[in-house]
């Protein structure tokens, strides 16, 4: 347990005080760390560091588990004076504010892209057990349900649910359904924008045959805001008063914007967090259950996916939508193999794959990144790192392809500024 502790987060950590915490001894008792993702300048997290010391203190006073937890800070602050003065005011470690490589590391790995984020890990594995913290220390304040893992779709839903004709249904008659977990608010106009989507698709997979219920859960601020937005929606809805239930629901998904889609298998199994584009990329729903792809082509809809995690983009010399496939044939075992391991390991995937042609977007990415005019082009961006990877190359082969993804995650590349 210590040692992968020490490969995920160091040997040393520092306390408020900039003493030096030792990450073998600390890792020796832990079963679960926090992984707090914050920065001084930022108010959520300044309000949210308040609750989350008094959780903190309050854990470690009374719980029988007290020294089964720590929280490690993951500061994205750039002024040292202001970390070291927000570090004053915790009870826990932090990384050191100049560790920046393993700060980016932890940020991709753990597919942060929000502050203030918590983040609960087993300290053995380093597996999510816990992805939205910030709803634990809200919804269990005395830490009784430690240690936060996930529970089952069917029991975490289970409870009466709403047409909006004012009819009672029941979560068992999900049972056997594909299902779609719609978080969404009327006050959010990107929410508003997809659900005039979603009604259409929701449609034609029914009339299709398939077996698919579409649940709402609404974060919307009051429940006669929540009437009127579910009254443009023909499926089913968590009853607003059920706070618990929709909290509940946030925190199983880890929930960190909206609108989010989550669609399940007929098992109640995670079958893509990306519901959102695949509805806006498969306006006939030709594609549903939508199963993640390996290599995607690169569109407006799917851009999003760019500031969640490290991708490969190949660039290539193609207008047309059929002149990419080539280019996904060279890259589709490379991402194949990565999507085969990570599954196995039961990790999410390091890395996303898409291909690009020629079009306004992709010029605006280029310029963005300050990326050459050559075709083809392979790099990898991480935005979130704000550094991009260029393989310089006369051809690109599936070896070549192969050798650089594998380089990455080594980490043997070096990044260049975007």
């Amino acid at each position: 347990m210590s040692e992968f502790l020490v490969s995920l987060l160091g040997e040393r950590l520092v306390d408020s005080e900039q003493a030096e915490v030792d990450v073998q001894a600390l890792g020796g008792r832990l079963s679960l760390v926090g992984l707090y993702f914050g920065c001084s300048q930022n108010a959520p997290c300044k309000q949210f560091n308040a609750s989350l010391c008094e959780f903190y203190s309050k854990f470690k006073k009374t719980s029988e588990h007290k020294d089964k937890l720590e929280i490690v800070f993951i500061s994205s602050d750039q002024d040292q004076k202001h970390w070291q003065d927000f570090l004053q005011e915790m009870q826990w470690p932090a990384l050191p504010f100049k560790d920046r490589h393993k700060k980016m590391r932890l940020w991709n790995k753990y597919k942060v892209t929000s502050v203030p984020s918590l983040v609960f890990v087993d300290a053995a594995t380093g597996k999510v057990v816990c992805r939205n913290g910030l709803l634990v220390v809200r919804d269990d304040p005395k830490g009784l349900e430690f240690p936060w893992g996930a529970k089952p779709f069917a029991e975490v839903m289970a409870g009466p649910l709403l047409r909006n004709n004012r009819q009672a249904a029941d979560s068992g008659s999900l049972e056997g359904h594909y299902v779609g977990v719609y978080f969404s608010a009327h006050w959010c106009p990107p929410c508003r924008s997809l659900t005039r989507v979603l009604v259409e698709s929701y449609r034609a997979i029914k009339e299709s045959g398939q077996k698919f219920e579409i649940v709402f859960v609404s974060a919307d601020r009051s429940e006669e805001s929540f009437q009127q937005y579910f009254s443009e929606m023909p499926w089913l809805a968590v009853p607003y008063s059920d706070e618990a239930r929709r909290s509940r629901l946030n925190r199983l998904y880890g929930i960190q914007g909206i609108p989010t889609l989550i669609l399940l298998d007929a098992e109640g199994h995670m079958i893509t967090r990306q519901g959102r584009v695949e509805v806006l990329n498969d306006p006939g729903c030709l594609l549903f259950p939508w199963h993640p792809r390996a290599v995607l082509e690169l569109s407006e809809t799917n851009a999003v996916q760019l500031h969640e995690g490290p991708c490969l983009v190949l660039f290539v010399d193609a207008e047309e939508e059929g002149e990419l496939e080539p280019a996904k044939e060279l890259v589709q075992p490379v991402a194949l193999k990565l999507m085969a391991a990570s599954k196995a390991k039961d990790e999410e995937m390091p890395l996303l794959f898409f291909v690009a042609g020629e079009d306004d977007m992709t010029d605006s990415l280029r310029d963005y990144t300050n990326l050459p005019e050559a075709a083809p082009l392979l790099t990898i961006l991480d935005m979130s790192a704000r550094a991009k990877y260029v393989r310089d190359v006369e051809e690109i082969t599936q070896d070549v392809v192969d050798q650089f993804v594998s380089d990455f995650l080594d980490e043997k590349l070096k990044p260049e500024p975007i």
